[in-house]
């Protein structure tokens, strides 16, 4: 009798899509807002299919794109100048809208994971 209740949680559950038009956040002029630590962080940044130029705080980055589908690219920085930049970038996309995307990203083999939100500008 107990599996009669789940019957309506399960239907309403199921039904819930995520939106992922990932491909319109291929390419384009963004910026992105993380917060870590309870510190809110922002930057610019300018992406083609195969490079993302981003300015954050003043300074520029530069990161070669290596995308695995159209929702999950790799980052590898151009210049690195230690060993945390030397480190590849694992980027998922988990939902869009018209004029943004949410995203989770870590270094490659790490399972701690951030969240943030980037805004299409043009």
């Amino acid at each position: 009798m107990r599996f009669i209740h789940f019957i309506p949680i399960l239907l309403l559950t199921s039904c819930y899509n995520t939106t992922r038009n990932c491909k319109d956040y291929k390419t384009g002029k963004f910026y992105s807002e993380v917060i870590i630590n309870n510190e809110l962080f922002k930057s610019e940044f300018k992406r083609t299919e195969d490079l993302q130029i981003e300015v954050y705080d003043g300074i520029t980055d530069s990161s070669q794109l290596r995308w695995i589908n159209d929702c999950e690219v790799i980052f590898k920085t151009i210049n690195p100048k230690n060993m945390a930049e030397k480190k590849d970038i694992h980027l998922k996309i988990l939902t869009t809208t018209d004029s943004s995307y949410t995203y989770e990203y870590s270094y490659v083999g790490e399972t701690r994971k951030q969240k943030g939100v980037a805004y299409k500008i043009n």
